[in-house]
């Protein structure tokens, strides 16, 4: 469960995203508004079979589009929180 009121966030602005519900997935959008230089908004899309995360790029004026499995997106998540090192996620096969 996440609860966002405690999270603490050590920035000048406060984070803005949005959460839509389609039909195949879910649509979670970023949008940044800290300090300039901005980014363009990350659209993430969350199928049943992957997640794809797009951003424009005002560069080559196209849309940049990476697409993760579900385990690399648990992989990631992971990873954001660990320090340096090589890693293997192993999943609990303890129940109760």
């Amino acid at each position: 469960m996440l609860c966002l009121a405690s999270i603490a966030i050590p920035c000048q602005s406060k984070p803005m995203f949005t959460i839509e519900h389609e039909f195949d997935s879910t649509v979670i959008t970023l949008v940044d508004e800290g300090k300039t230089p901005l980014q363009e908004d990350i659209v993430v899309n969350a199928f049943s079979e992957c997640v794809t995360v797009e951003q424009m790029d005002p560069r080559t004026d196209r849309l940049m589009r990476l697409t993760l499995s579900h385990e690399q997106v648990r992989d990631l998540a992971a990873a954001l929180d660990l320090p340096e090192g090589i890693y293997r996620l192993v999943e609990d096969d303890a129940e109760d």
